[in-house]
């Protein structure tokens, strides 16, 4: 699947930090941000993280909810979370053939002439609907979480 506005999300399960199973389907009737991150703890997922968490209250004003997924380990997120305070949730995404997989989210990177699999940073807002609303590709974190607010709430 390609990314495309007005797309349905798959509704692929992701695990949260407690173990509990949660999909997009969970979030119909209500918006959604799904923020894609690299890695817990790395300098641009904590700021984005924190920014994103900072503003939970602001989503959830605009009956938005939030949620952080990279494919770091739930007991990792549970320590990440618990270290910085975070306020917006997280999953996991499956190793192999998770949301971030079938998004084409996870990709074929570069560093120094080695290659490897990474997540892009991107962040979705879904509608009400389950559909894909807007995107941001390689996302740059300073002011981020604050532009998506303010698109989650002009999407009414």
């Amino acid at each position: 699947m390609t990314l495309a506005v007005g797309e349905a999300l798959p509704d692929i399960a992701l695990t949260t930090p407690e173990g509990a199973t949660v999909r997009p389907a969970d979030f119909v009737g209500r918006k959604l941000v799904l923020f894609f991150y690299p890695k817990d703890d790395t300098p641009g997922c904590t700021t984005e993280n924190k920014d994103f968490s900072a503003l939970a209250e602001a989503f959830a004003a605009a009956d938005t909810a939030l949620l952080g997924i990279s494919k770091d380990p739930p007991q990792k997120h549970r320590k990440f979370i618990d270290k910085h305070a975070l306020a917006a949730p997280l999953a996991t995404d499956a190793e192999e053939g998770g949301l971030s997989d079938a998004l084409g989210i996870w990709k074929e990177k570069a560093m120094y002439g080695r290659t490897y699999m990474g997540m892009e940073r991107t962040t979705l807002l879904i509608g009400a609907d389950g559909r894909i609303a807007r995107i941001w590709p390689k996302v740059k974190v300073k002011g981020h979480a604050e532009d998506v607010l303010e698109a989650a709430r002009q999407l009414g």
